[in-house]
């Protein structure tokens, strides 16, 4: 199993207990549809390798307690910590019309409400506060807030992503500093 064919369910923060038990937490919107793993996928020395889970338990605020099969001490458990954890892609909750896993819109034309096409998607960033989702247009990267008033609907047959942009952020990547700027700049430097 690729990397590539598999989504990043979460990661092991820590050991539990004597018996090599470990606390994952599980970043995705729902966490609950997770808790009847029989195995996951850790990332180990750039490789995904199976392991099979013998117990499991929720915890809050998207955490659980995992045994897995044949890590039976604190040692082993140590071993497996900071650890990434993935599912195949073919494991992911079916999505209600309209929405989209950040992975299937890569490579989609971006189409806004108001200023039609206008460019690629590239990737997306999942930051502590926000996600962000990075658009080529005029051959540099614009940033774009994941917001559900933004994104209207992914259409798989024709690979658009329509979007309603928020007013003026076209406009942050497309008009230069204006000149009061560069006058402000200029005055800066004058009196040093």
């Amino acid at each position: 199993m690729h990397v590539d064919e598999c989504f990043l369910l979460g990661y092991i923060v820590k050991t539990h207990g004597t018996k090599g038990q470990v606390v994952a937490f599980f970043d995705v919107d729902y966490p609950e549809d997770y808790e009847d793993l029989e195995s996951v996928f850790l990332e180990q020395k750039g490789r995904l390798i199976p392991f099979f889970i013998t117990s499991m338990e929720p915890q809050a605020k998207g955490r659980f307690i995992i045994k897995f099969e044949d890590i039976d001490t604190i040692a082993q458990a140590e071993t497996l910590r900071n650890t990434s954890l993935y599912l195949p892609l073919d494991e992911l909750p079916e999505l209600e019309e309209g929405q989209f896993y950040f992975h299937d819109v890569i490579g989609y034309q971006v189409v806004d409400e108001q200023h039609g096409a206008l460019g690629t998607v590239k990737e997306f960033y999942d930051l502590p506060n926000q996600q962000l989702m990075v658009m080529e247009y005029l051959n540099q990267e614009m940033l774009v807030p994941v917001m559900d008033e933004i994104f209207l609907r992914a259409d798989r047959e024709t690979k658009q992503l329509h979007v309603s942009l928020p007013e003026g952020l076209l406009e942050v990547y497309t008009q230069p500093s204006s000149p009061d700027d560069e006058d402000e700049e200029d005055t800066e430097e004058e009196k040093k």
